[in-house]
């Protein structure tokens, strides 16, 4: 029966796949002929616009209406990454089982009782006028392109259909970059609730805090736990730096967000001009806002901020009439219609009726999520590409929600950063159990909502500059309200704070240096507690050759240096020894590295003497064993140039187009995120856009993205800025028209229709 099974789903892979030879084998195409086969003619315009583009498929829109504007963007978007974004709407739609078949059914019903499009229809009945149009002529735009448009080469491997997307579709794109970073740690957490040790498990995860889980093995619940981590805005750093410490005497940003390393990238590059805007910057495809970018008086960009913008409700108890429940039809590609339950609660959606949701101990839990109010971040980023100066940025947020963000910012002659989201107003999170009662009083703080007026702000920091990277704001604000507790290692934070102390006068370039910085003090301090324990042996340290590049590493985690070898497999293999020999798989919140840096050395001291010695003798001797052969960290720290297709059964492999050592680590200002090191792995999550700009020239902007600009198979821009992100090189997007000009020579004019 299994065999048969298995015949069956291989057969159906292949019959699925046959559409798709364009995918497999796609032929080169020129950037010109991909501007050649943008719709220019009949358009839905009021005037004509002008494109103007640089080598790199940057386009720079000049249009002059706001109107026109927002369809041109809609359809360089559709044009450009179409069929990126109709994937998108497959995720947050939950039809994932429309383009690969039963293989997805699980993860659609999990998406399904999400429901990322649950507050669309209110947001878009909310929507001010000036959204309104903004967001319908974008989506007219984006259906332009995705409509009549070339097909793209995916489509017949995917499936995916020429279908209208609807403003409804694109808030739920919204919600889908805007998933709980949180969410992650509460499917590991579940999956041990109820088992021996959750107590202590739990304890120690909210005494480190979760960070970032790294998403390994496989099964449908890890596909799921993939794509909330590679696709929601749940990394990034950010610094701002104000005019006294500016070596032209303006206000600079820096911004550099962290999410899937996996091609296309999940930014693109525009710069655009109308009545109401003058911006450069990086927008989501599918999405009618620049998310980090600056117009001639304000730039901006930001941070993750962790907050817990979701509770889970244990709704067990709840009598049979709380429940409502509908049936989701989930259509599977060259299979029958599936169907499943989905059930909802005054405390939300109950999560766990979907089968790769653990729901540990108890019965039924149902999540409560921010991301279900009707918060409006188009209108909020809107705003905000045009303020005139820091004060008017910040008070753009008020309805801000999801994904909870640091917001930073600088302004000619200040720099600052505002908390942008929506959340309860909690006094404090449960010492026992993530669940919490399904109760009124449990659910009070739902029915008092905070936002960026009563949350944490700053405004001209005293040392001069703002830095961010998913810290606690307990680290720069007294007393702050309870926002969560998953927050990022103070690793990259201090880093980025030292950096800006020890230069006193930044210039631009500098700023951008501080982007690829690839220290990390906590590592750093880590390998002298383990050498000092080492030391302490009898006899002396064990592996003395093993150990020798330890000693004295200032936590560099450069491509070439062999101290990061040692140390990552050496801690890798102590942690294993340490926790009662464990599996800490990267599912487990005992994985990440805010519970190493918090616990490790703990855990290593609390073990009885003759245990603690063997620990570390045989660690370093096994450590030792795996490495001999390793020059350096690159060796085995890679960085895979993939598209996403690469996750497809038996293809996959014809979407890998590099592998490259790389530096950097979990928690380095370049972050190039991993978890336990075993041998040779491929980091997909970390630092895979940049942006800089100095307020006190309009034309300094400078972006690089890991990937390119164009996700056409084949297309010379798909992959064409991948040598400048690893040689550490920038595009420049100016705001001046005759810079502009002269560096975007490339033009496209789009025509009005009758």
């Amino acid at each position: 029966m299994m065999g048969r099974r298995l015949g069956t789903a291989l057969l159906l892979t292949v019959m699925g796949l046959l559409p798709g030879c364009n995918a497999l084998f796609p032929p080169e195409v020129t950037a010109e002929r991909r501007l050649a086969a943008l719709p220019r003619e009949g358009l839905a315009l009021e005037r004509p616009v002008t494109i103007r583009w640089n080598a790199h498929l940057v386009p720079w829109i000049e249009a002059e209406t706001d109107g026109d504007l927002a369809y041109s963007l809609g359809l360089v978007h559709g044009h450009l990454r179409g069929a990126q974004v109709q994937l998108l709407r497959l995720v947050a739609r939950g039809r994932l089982s429309e383009a690969g078949g039963f293989l997805g059914l699980d993860v659609d019903h999990a998406l399904r009782i999400l429901d990322f499009g649950r507050a669309a229809p209110e947001i878009e009945r909310n929507f001010p006028p000036e959204t309104r149009l903004f967001a319908e002529r974008f989506v007219a735009g984006l259906n332009q392109a995705i409509l009549h448009g070339p097909r793209p080469p995916e489509a017949g491997l995917l499936n995916l259909p020429r279908e209208p997307f609807t403003v409804a579709d694109m808030l739920a794109v919204g919600r889908l970059a805007g998933t709980d970073v949180n969410w992650l740690g509460y499917f590991a957490l579940l999956a041990e609730r109820g088992r021996p040790g959750f107590a202590e498990l739990y304890r120690r995860t909210l005494e480190a805090g979760q960070g970032t889980l790294p998403v390994e093995g496989g099964g449908t619940a890890a596909v799921l736990g993939r794509l909330f981590s590679g696709l929601s805005r749940n990394g990034s750093n950010a610094v701002a730096v104000a005019p006294e410490r500016a070596v032209g005497g303006a206000s600079m940003l820096a911004s550099d967000p962290h999410l899937g390393l996996n091609l296309p990238n999940l930014w693109l590059i525009a710069g655009m001009r109308s009545p109401s805007y003058h911006v450069v910057g990086l927008m989501v495809p599918g999405l009618p806002f620049v998310g980090l970018g600056r117009n001639p008086d304000v730039a901006w960009g930001g941070t993750n901020l962790r907050a817990a913008s979701s509770d889970l409700f244990d709704v067990s108890r709840l009598p049979p009439e709380a429940f409502r429940e509908r049936e989701v039809e989930l259509r599977q590609r060259l299979w029958f219609t599936a169907r499943r339950r989905a059930r909802d609660t005054e405390y939300g959606p109950v999560l766990t009726d979907a089968s790769i949701v653990p729901a540990g101990a108890s019965g039924p839990l149902a999540l409560r999520w921010a991301g279900h109010e009707p918060t409006d971040e188009i209108t909020a980023l809107l705003r905000g590409a045009r303020a005139r100066d820091g004060a008017s940025f910040a008070a753009s947020f008020r309805n801000f929600g999801v994904s909870a963000q640091n917001m930073i910012w600088a302004d000619r002659g200040a720099v600052g950063r505002l908390t942008a989201a929506v959340l309860p107003d909690r006094a404090g999170f449960p010492r026992d159990d993530l669940v919490l009662p399904a109760t009124p009083e449990a659910a009070a703080p739902w029915g008092r909502l905070r936002d960026a007026a009563s949350l944490p702000r700053l405004e001209r920091p005293a040392e001069g500059f703002v830095a961010s990277a998913n810290e606690n704001p307990a680290t720069w604000t007294r007393d702050p309200p309870a926002i969560g507790y998953a927050f990022s290692d103070v690793d990259r934070v201090a880093r980025l704070r030292a950096l800006l102390e020890a230069n006193p006068r930044m210039t631009l370039d500098g700023l951008a240096a501080i982007q690829t910085d690839t220290l990390s003090p906590r590592a750093a301090e880590m390998a002298r507690g383990l050498l000092a324990r080492m030391d302490a042996l009898p006899g002396g340290a064990p592996e003395p050759a093993f150990l020798a590049p330890l000693r004295g590493w200032d936590g560099d985690y450069r491509e070439d240096g062999r101290a990061p070898v040692v140390f990552e497999f050496l801690l890798a293999r102590l942690v294993r020894r340490t926790r009662d020999g464990r599996e800490l798989e990267g599912r487990s919140p005992e994985g990440n590295w805010t519970t190493l840096t918090a616990h490790t050395l703990r855990d290593l001291d609390a073990l009885p003497p003759a245990r603690r010695e063997a620990a570390l003798r045989d660690a370093a001797r096994e450590a030792a064993a795996l490495v001999r052969d390793v020059r350096g960290w690159g060796e085995v720290h890679r960085l895979r140039a993939a598209h996403w297709l690469v996750n497809l059964p038996v293809v996959g492999d014809r979407f890998v187009y590099g592998d490259y050592p790389v530096g950097g680590s979990r928690e380095t200002p370049m972050k190039t995120s991993h978890g336990l090191i075993e041998g040779r792995h491929n980091t997909s999550f970390g630092s895979m856009a940049r942006f800089v700009t100095d307020m006190a020239d309009p034309d300094s902007s400078r972006f690089v993205l890991f990937g390119g600009q164009d996700g056409w198979l084949g297309s010379a821009a798909f992959a064409d800025q991948i040598p400048l992100w690893r040689e550490r090189r920038h595009l420049r997007v100016p705001l001046r028209p005759a810079t502009v000009a002269a560096e975007f020579p490339i033009v496209t004019v789009l025509k009005a229709g009758r």
